[in-house]
């Protein structure tokens, strides 16, 4: 009964919409809209990929104002065909990878893929775009995870968006640079076990950003419980979830 429910679970996607306050945030720019999804981690079987497919087609619904994906996006390369699929139903989505995309992991069924150029989307390594109001940038995994940081110049735009799959680069991000960051990672650790007023990430026990909002020094941070799941199919506990950001100036 209990795998039953796990696997269950990881296919039960959560669809929500959240306001989030921006500090800085210009007037003209209250009431955007920003689709996050995160950790899809196709090419294994897992219930994840139902809640992939679900996230998809409603945000292809909605129509946000931007569509961003922050990393993890396959496990094996034979995910990747139902991974262009997916991306060609929304409206030109911002992507970032992470660390299973290349394998990188303590995952023993991860393999590395090659994504570069998309005919649907843009993946930003280490660099900016613009896109009407808004700057986006994202932050390469292979850089965070060789230690060697990411510079971004300055920027005036009215609007600074950060793309990273590491949550903690919120402690890492010189102040005042971003308005908001969008992250994810944790799967809002997958496996989790609730007791008293508190819960338990088996996954990842002291991670200080494992799903939700955060603030430090005026940046925002969001981090995406994530769609899909890792060395087991299962989540406890954990709901996958694709979110729409609606930011609010103030």
């Amino acid at each position: 009964m209990t795998l039953a429910y796990g696997w269950h679970e990881a296919g039960w996607v959560r669809l929500r919409v959240r306001e989030l306050p921006i500090p800085g945030l210009p007037p003209e720019l209250d009431g955007l809209r920003i689709a996050h999804l995160s950790d899809f981690h196709l090419g294994v079987p897992s219930r994840g990929r139902r809640a992939v497919e679900k996230a998809f087609d409603w945000v292809a619904e909605r129509k946000p104002d931007l569509v961003c994906v922050t990393g993890d996006l396959l496990s094996r390369p034979k995910g990747e065909p139902h991974l262009l699929e997916l991306l060609a139903r929304v409206d030109h989505p911002y992507i970032v990878l992470g660390n299973h995309d290349y394998a990188i992991s303590r995952d023993p069924f991860s393999q590395a893929v090659e994504l570069r150029d998309l005919e649907h989307g843009t993946i930003l390594f280490d660099e900016t775009v613009r896109v009407g109001e808004v700057e986006l940038g994202g932050v390469d995994p292979r850089s965070w995870m060789e230690k060697r940081p990411s510079r971004f110049a300055d920027s005036d735009a009215p609007l600074r968006l950060l793309l990273c799959h590491f949550p903690k680069v919120l402690d890492r991000v010189p102040e005042g640079r971003w308005h908001l960051i969008l992250a994810g990672h944790l799967h809002a650790g997958q496996i989790v076990l609730p007791y008293g007023f508190g819960r338990l990430l088996l996954a990842h026990p002291g991670a200080p950003y494992p799903e939700g909002v955060f603030e430090r020094n005026g940046t925002v941070m969001h981090v995406s419980p994530g769609l899909g799941t890792t060395f087991i199919p299962l989540r406890f506990f954990a709901r996958p979830e694709a979110t729409e950001l609606v930011l609010r100036s103030g």
